[in-house]
């Protein structure tokens, strides 16, 4: 079971971000400070905070953001007793954060922060209102050729059945208004998903290219077949949700009312009229 934060976590103090950085990590000790240090760099001029979901690692990830934090109040640990996946920890940092836009990308380094901006911008925007998701699509991935041809199968799979019009939804870098996100169903590997459930509930999703780089430190936490096993039970159930939503949009009827006078006059013009 996830360790759910609340609503507002010990960083609450002073007024809100006005973006929140979450970043899911499990064993990514060697690229937490680079990436930190570029999203910071990334987003110089806009009130951000940087929230670091550790999921259940069993490295120095928690220690580093905590160094980290112990400078600088914008930087932020969420963690998880055992690795519950990346949607989970997505989750979680949504649920912790205070900032009413969330950007998220993943943590090994392989999203370049300089795009985080892309994602931001336009959701802060007054006149996008209807703007619910921006999503990154991947231009020049530095995946195995494997990888990228598991992926293009996945993608073209899911665009045909979801008809969610983008070409590629496993980019971590994504951009969306948090109480939008936080009223989305929670499933795992529903990152995967959302401009499918941001579609379906009325929100308007924009597309934009971003660059790609080769992992940082580590190794990859997926296999090409645990991806394809679990895509097809969440692809199955996406759909259903997606067909079954509720399509009605509710709206308010005004109700003309008659305006009594306050009792005290009722009662003089009773008296006046001999009634």
């Amino acid at each position: 079971m996830t360790q759910s934060p609340p609503s507002q976590g010990p960083a609450a103090d002073g007024p809100p971000p006005e973006v929140s950085v979450v970043i899911p990590m499990h064993d990514e000790a060697p690229n937490v400070a680079p990436l930190i240090a570029g999203i910071l760099a990334a987003c110089e001029g806009t009130a951000v905070e940087v929230i670091a979901v550790d999921d259940g690692s069993r490295d120095a990830t928690s220690g580093e953001v905590t160094t980290l934090a112990a400078a600088d109040p914008r930087i932020r640990l969420v963690r998880h007793a055992k690795a519950a996946g990346q949607s989970a920890a997505v989750h979680s940092g949504v649920l912790a954060a205070r900032g009413r836009v969330v950007c998220t990308l993943d943590g090994d380094g392989q999203n370049p922060p300089e795009e985080l901006p892309k994602l931001y911008t336009p959701l802060l925007a007054e006149a996008r209102a209807g703007l619910g998701l921006v999503a990154g699509q991947r231009v020049g991935r530095q995946d195995s050729l494997s990888k990228r041809l598991g992926s293009r199968i996945a993608n073209t799979l899911r665009a045909w059945l979801l008809k969610d019009g983008t070409r590629d939804t496993g980019c971590g870098l994504k951009g969306f208004r948090r109480d939008a996100f936080l009223a989305l169903p929670y499933f795992d590997h529903m990152h995967r998903y959302l401009p499918a459930l941001f579609r379906a509930q009325g929100w308007e999703v924009a597309l934009v290219d971003v660059s790609h780089r080769g992992r940082m430190a580590g190794r990859s936490k997926y296999s090409n077949l645990r991806r394809a096993v679990a895509g097809v039970h969440d692809l199955i159930g996406v759909a259903w949700l997606v067909k079954r939503r509720k399509k009605a949009a509710p709206e308010e009827v005004g109700i003309a009312r008659t305006t009594l006078a306050p009792a005290p006059e009722r009662e003089t013009a009773r008296e006046t009229t001999g009634a």
